[in-house]
């Protein structure tokens, strides 16, 4: 690992009281980040994280917020900035999966998956973005995934492709319009997680990647060193093609 020193900073890691969310944002706390543990429905699992962290020895806090909802968030942001101060790191892990073929889907689900990934993406950055300019200091860092680059077509999870397709160009028109403003922004992408919901035959490299897999390309972003590196993608994958596999 990078391990960065990341003591004094504050970091918000969107659904974080579970998986890929959870190991991010317990890394986070390792390099010295207060971190804000953000849930919707899991509570009880959120507290046990919060738990952990403080064992850790940063402060924390547990906070509860729809990512699609305007005010939520807005609850959400000033939540943290009351009880830890204001967000340096961002981390925009959350986001919903639908897996069937779209024209089985109704467009109650598709629209689920399209404001979860895509639009709690834009809520939570465009909310960020005011104390960061403030400061003249944050990092974004995006959960995407791999097909948005090598333009991989399913008409299974529809949807989900659509939407992280989107999160990564949002991303580099973020990065565009913060360029001045002393604010990195950019996406890690994996193909399959290893506690994914669903599994394809075969894996790269002969497993499937890890949040340490992950951690290790955030990391690199919120180093002090690449604060020139801002509108880039990190494909987490093993060097997935999708003709071989």
């Amino acid at each position: 690992m990078l391990d960065p020193d990341l003591s004094g900073q504050v970091a918000l890691v969107t659904g974080s009281a579970k998986g890929v969310g959870r190991d991010l944002l317990l890394e986070l706390a390792r390099c010295g980040a207060d971190v804000a543990v953000h849930y919707r429905t899991s509570g009880e699992a959120a507290a046990e994280v919060a738990r952990q962290v403080s064992d850790l020895g940063v402060q924390t806090t547990a906070l509860q917020a729809d990512v699609t909802d305007p005010d939520e968030v807005a609850a959400l942001f000033d939540g943290v900035e009351t009880d830890l101060g204001t967000v340096d790191i961002l981390v925009n892990n959350v986001g919903a999966f639908a897996p069937s073929h779209w024209e089985e889907i109704d467009f109650e689900t598709w629209n689920t998956v399209i404001k979860t990934n895509l639009n709690g993406t834009y809520l939570c950055s465009k909310a960020a973005l005011p104390g960061m300019r403030e400061q003249g200091y944050g990092r974004i860092v995006n959960v995407g995934y791999a097909s948005s680059e090598k333009g991989l077509v399913n008409p299974k999870n529809f949807p989900y492709f659509v939407a992280k397709a989107g999160v990564l160009m949002f991303t580099r028109m973020l990065a565009a319009d913060t360029q001045d403003d002393g604010i990195t922004v950019n996406a890690v992408s994996p193909y399959v997680v290893e506690n994914s919901d669903e599994f394809p035959a075969e894996a790269p490299r002969g497993r499937w990647a890890t949040a340490a897999d992950l951690a290790q390309a955030m990391q690199f972003f919120l180093d002090p060193d690449s604060e020139y590196i801002s509108g880039q993608n990190i494909e987490v994958d093993g060097g997935w093609l999708p003709e071989r596999v």
